[in-house]
């Protein structure tokens, strides 16, 4: 298809109503100037609409393609939030220079760049419905359908008092039901679920995930009603909130809003690289401890045969318990007052594991070589791996979220490279042991 096919087929969907996303995902493989040679022939709201469906690091390449007087109209079609986050990622001087330019909503914009980008504050809107609590219930609908437009969602109606301190919230079922005179502090639920502005936005995404909210209410330290977050970006925090984690246990470092199509090979390995230099560094470590029993293997080879399994096992534990207690330190599921009362649930399971493993490792050297004493070290080699590596893949990443490190990062590099390091001492440990009965 040519390029004036695609821009023809494009220009047709954006007229027949075509979702945002779907027109955003039309255009991904055009050129950066095609783009914005296409834009050129969007209405001002039609090209935000779009500009909010794409990935932020193509939002911001084309944003700055634009002349400053298209970009401030195009950034004061865009809903609030979406419009500080685009301008977050702009050098100040520019996003002062399009700000400049803006005049009806630049003053909200304005708010939002104040608050943390991962906070309550950072990432609301302020595009929401709020009525005083002293109106009737049929003035609320007269102006509900004045401003309804306006606001992001309609779902919720916030009632504040005079200070625009937040009093109540009811739903339009309960506002259209009610009868003429009644004043909607009368019929509001003041038990409203709120957060408060400076909260992390991970935090956020488990209050509406606990109460099933489809917008959640943000406060400043009065109570004052400054915005609201809906569902749609607590899903897109989820997602970055996860990705994050994945990156950061895998050991690669945080990819995340990197093009991975368009970066540069040196800038991804320079990413990767601190990680794995880590890794090496125990690795090396871990051979000096081969080396220092040098004499042991020497002596009985035969205990070569066993470490790859002692290795092996000792990282898979390690790396069960991490994943477990990150995660549920990340979804909320273990609260930190409970970390340390988790980490000897996860001792006893340890040595239930190292028992089992033990036993069965024991068991198959006894049957393959032949030699009972060869068993029993080998037994008690995997065990005390075992048990140790659950205790290590606990407790590394919960010392780094008692130091306020997100602890994600302990469960790659620094949890395999420690139990390499210990599981190694402690087989030729044993082995050492029982070498007088071996030889």
């Amino acid at each position: 298809m040519t390029l004036q096919e695609k821009v023809k087929e494009f220009l047709l969907r954006v007229k027949e109503g075509y979702h945002p996303s779907d027109l955003a995902e039309l255009i991904e493989d055009l050129t950066d100037q095609q783009k914005k040679e296409l834009f050129d022939l969007l209405s001002d709201e039609d090209a935000a609409l779009i500009l909010q469906e794409m990935e932020e690091i193509d939002q911001v390449t084309l944003f700055r393609l634009l002349t400053k007087t298209r970009a401030s109209a195009v950034l004061k079609e865009m809903a609030s939030d979406e419009a500080a986050d685009l301008l977050g990622e702009l050098p100040p001087d520019e996003a002062r220079e399009i700000l400049d330019l803006i005049e009806e909503n630049a003053e909200e914009i304005e708010g939002l760049l104040r608050f943390p980008e991962e906070s309550a504050g950072g990432i609301m809107t302020t595009e929401f419905i709020a009525l005083p609590e002293n109106i009737p219930a049929e003035e609320a609908i007269t102006r509900l359908r004045e401003i309804a437009p306006e606001a992001e969602i309609i779902y919720y109606v916030y009632v504040v008092d005079e200070e625009t301190r937040l009093s109540g919230v009811l739903s339009l079922r309960d506002l259209i039901s009610a009868s003429d005179g009644t004043l909607l502090q009368e019929i509001m639920n003041p038990n409203v679920i709120s957060v408060n502005a400076m909260m992390d936005q991970e935090e956020v995404a488990r209050v509406v995930s606990r109460y099933d909210l489809l917008a959640v209410p943000v406060v400043d330290e009065q109570n004052r009603l400054l915005g609201i977050i809906t569902v749609d970006d607590i899903i897109d925090v989820i997602e970055q909130e996860a990705s994050e984690d994945i990156y950061l246990m895998a050991g690669t470092g945080d990819v995340e809003g990197v093009d991975l199509m368009n970066v540069s090979v040196f800038s991804i390995a320079k990413i990767r690289l601190p990680w794995l230099i880590i890794s090496l560094l125990g690795g090396l470590l871990s051979g000096s401890v081969i080396g220092h029993f040098e004499s042991t293997l020497q002596t009985i080879v035969l205990l070569a045969v066993f470490i790859p399994a002692i290795m092996d096992m000792g990282g898979n534990v390690g790396t069960q318990s991490s994943t477990v207690f990150v995660r549920g330190l990340a979804t909320g599921e273990l609260k930190q007052e409970q970390a340390w009362q988790y980490f000897l649930k996860e001792i006893r399971v340890g040595l239930t594991m190292g028992a089992v493993c033990g036993l069965l490792i024991a068991s198959a050297a006894v049957i393959w070589k032949g030699v009972p004493i060869l068993g029993l070290a080998v037994g008690i080699a995997m065990f005390t791996t075992v048990t140790l590596a659950a205790i290590i893949g606990t407790l590394v990443p919960l010392l780094f979220s008692r130091l306020g490190i997100d602890p994600a990062i302990a469960a790659g590099p620094f949890v395999t490279t420690i139990k390499d390091i210990t599981g190694l001492l402690i087989y030729f440990w044993v082995a050492t042991l029982f070498l007088p009965y071996l030889s």
